[in-house]
């Protein structure tokens, strides 16, 4: 039934916002050199990786001077960047990866590798369900940036910190993704974006 709705909603929504995509990505590219989109390799459902999807916001390069976006003003960003992140914009190239099977609309957010080698056994029991555009995490640390940003080692922090947080508040969604808990997290994040 998730996997049906997953479909549905993927595809209507890139039908629907297909002219927004394309005003997204024409801003990207009149405001600084590379492609519209970004792609990176993440680990999804079982440890499979597969390429996810994301319109461009830094400059590029930027992911070789580190994995974290750190405060909401990051040097690294661009300035149409700024704006597609602080609405999630930059988040909807994600519903290819919905419609194509990678991800589903709600599920734990996709790490990069470096981050999932460092998980315990318990952990990894994330990787059973496929990894989505939103999840309980990011409603919680929707303003993680900013938490970094405060902190002398921002990595060694998300790495001891908020990441096993972000991994046990989706514990529940993973033991039991109903559609219940599935439209909650997609009404919760709606409000979210509205609200900031």
């Amino acid at each position: 039934m998730i996997r049906l709705l997953d479909i549905t909603l993927s595809f209507l929504g890139l039908l629907i916002l297909s002219p927004v995509l394309l005003i997204i990505a024409i801003a990207i590219k009149l405001n600084s050199n590379g492609h519209a989109v970004y792609k990176q390799q993440r680990v999804g459902k079982l440890g499979k990786e597969f390429t996810l999807y994301k319109f461009r916001s830094m400059r590029i390069h930027a992911d070789k001077l580190g994995l974290l976006t750190v405060g909401g003003r990051d040097s690294r960003i661009t300035s149409v960047g700024l704006f597609i992140r602080k609405y999630k914009l930059d988040e909807l190239p994600q519903l290819w990866n919905v419609l194509r099977g990678d991800m589903s609309i709600v599920g734990p957010r996709p790490e990069v590798k470096k981050y999932v080698d460092l998980y315990t056994a318990e952990q990894k029991q994330i990787l059973n369900v496929r990894p989505g555009i939103t999840d309980m995490a990011s409603i919680k640390y929707k303003n993680e940036n900013e938490v970094l940003k405060q902190q002398s080692d921002p990595e060694k922090y998300y790495i001891e910190h908020i990441m096993p947080e972000k991994i046990a508040l989706n514990k529940s969604f993973i033991t039991n993704p109903n559609i219940f808990n599935y439209i909650k997290i997609i009404f919760l994040t709606v409000i979210g974006i509205l609200k900031h």
